[in-house]
């Protein structure tokens, strides 16, 4: 039994660095103005989906990130941790995606790429948005079951004889003899949940964290490149260590636009977002002298007041 195992993962902007610059006057992030890092929960994703393929030999694990060429280094630091490879989805209509915009171009590019997969696991949410929303909404795109707030995925296995009439992929793939189960985070406790495959895992931060890069990984990885990573008229046959690249196909990152994807510009990027950024500040705390309050009406509402104006609360 072998899995083709999709990992969603995302570049953001490190947001423990926002400044003043952080927001274009269009009201989208300024990624240019801050640290480009690996989103935490997509790497605790990604460790669940390599814990798979370590279990079930065969397995094959890809990641799939939306972003410029420089986000393609999501998909070598996922190769240096296990991944067979990935696809970089860029154009610039994707540009200034809010989530309904997002989860269409990520559907789409796995309709496309991948549509025999037997599982799509990304990280719970992403900290330059925190809204937890991309992959239920892939999962509803798809017409996929999802499990979200996975802590752990225990095992998968064959489902039993009698569960298995009727069941079919939506993709075309996992013919519904396989189930996946998995423990989820609830409030008061942990819950185990059963899915047949093909199905959704999102990762919380709590779960297990993402091994460590592997040696003799990076040396194979380190000179893979996406074409947008190329200079403008390069080829790869132009490069440093040319006669590698004719060699060794792993060493192009695949790369896909809204042509090769086949998607709807009218859903795609700013035209296909609902949703507006009005800003983004950074929010630091600080002590001052402490104050006792009574009970009395006039205090708690002259401390709400001081709370809302410094942005503790609203």
């Amino acid at each position: 039994m072998s899995l083709k195992i999709v990992v969603l993962a995302k570049q953001v902007p490190d947001t423990r660095n926002v400044g003043p610059d952080a927001m274009t006057p269009e009201g989208t992030v300024n990624r240019s103005a801050l640290p480009a890092i690996f989103n935490p929960e997509d790497l605790n994703a990604l460790e669940q989906a390599l814990r798979l393929k370590d279990q079930f030999p065969g397995s094959t694990v890809h990641v799939l990130t939306m972003g410029p060429g420089r986000a393609a280094e999501v998909i070598r630091e996922a190769m240096y941790r296990g991944a067979d490879g990935g696809y970089l989805l860029t154009d610039r209509a994707f540009a200034g995606a809010d989530t309904l915009a997002t989860s269409y171009a990520l559907a789409t590019a796995i309709k496309h790429v991948c549509p025999n997969v037997d599982l799509i696991i990304g990280g719970r949410q992403a900290i330059d948005g925190d809204t937890a929303q991309v992959g239920p909404q892939v999962a509803e795109k798809l017409g996929l079951n999802q499990i979200t707030y996975v802590e752990e995925v225990k095992e998968v296995s064959p489902l039993p004889t009698s569960s298995r009439g009727g069941v079919s992929s939506p993709l075309g793939g996992n013919d519904g003899g396989l189930r996946i189960t998995a423990t989820r985070h609830i409030d008061g406790g942990v819950e185990t949940v059963e899915s047949p495959l093909p199905c959704v895992l999102t990762v919380n931060g709590s779960a297990a964290p993402c091994r460590p890069r592997n040696v003799k990984l990076v040396m194979k990885y380190k000179r893979a490149l996406a074409p947008m990573e190329l200079a403008s008229g390069t080829s790869y046959e132009e490069l440093p260590y040319a006669d590698q690249y004719g060699k060794k196909a792993y060493l192009k990152i695949g790369q896909l636009t809204t042509a090769d994807v086949n998607a709807d510009l009218n859903q795609c990027g700013l035209a296909g977002s609902p949703t507006k950024v009005k800003a983004v500040e950074n929010i630091v705390f600080k002590a001052k002298e402490s104050k006792v309050l009574t009970g009395s009406d006039n205090d708690i509402n002259e401390l709400v007041k001081e709370l809302l104006a410094s942005h503790t609360i609203g």
